[in-house]
């Protein structure tokens, strides 16, 4: 699964408008998302206009892409677009993507069912 943090800049007179027309999308719009892979999806807003989202998906391009099939995708994209400062393209075409650099679940230890399988097996053999 590979988890996606992007950002993007919503125009400072157009964050309360922003952030209404995401109190209640689409259900057409919930139900593609949902059909093309985005798990797990959330956008955070800040004052400042500073939109930070988060997706969890088996493929970032997989799921543009099936989302770029859909109608309602279309429509939702060119009426979002007036939103953002300097966007080139659709908006979730048009976002930066932020590079993960730590996850905790990365750092955990395994079970030792689980460790064991990560040696070769001419270790664990008995």
């Amino acid at each position: 699964m590979e988890r996606v943090c992007f950002r993007l800049q919503v125009k400072p007179d157009r964050i309360a408008e922003y952030a209404d027309r995401h109190r209640a999308i689409w259900p057409e719009m919930a139900e593609a998302l949902r059909a093309t892979g985005w798990n797990n999806y959330s956008l955070f807003l800040g004052v400042d206009g500073l939109l930070i989202g988060y997706v969890e998906t088996d493929s970032l391009e997989a799921s543009r892409a099936g989302m770029a099939k859909t109608d309602i995708n279309a429509r939702w994209q060119a009426e979002m677009a007036e939103f953002f400062e300097d966007l080139a393209g659709a908006p979730d075409e048009g976002f930066t993507r932020i590079p993960e650099i730590f996850h905790l679940e990365d750092q955990l230890p395994h079970p030792a069912s689980e460790r064991a399988s990560d040696f070769p097996s001419h270790i664990t053999e008995k």
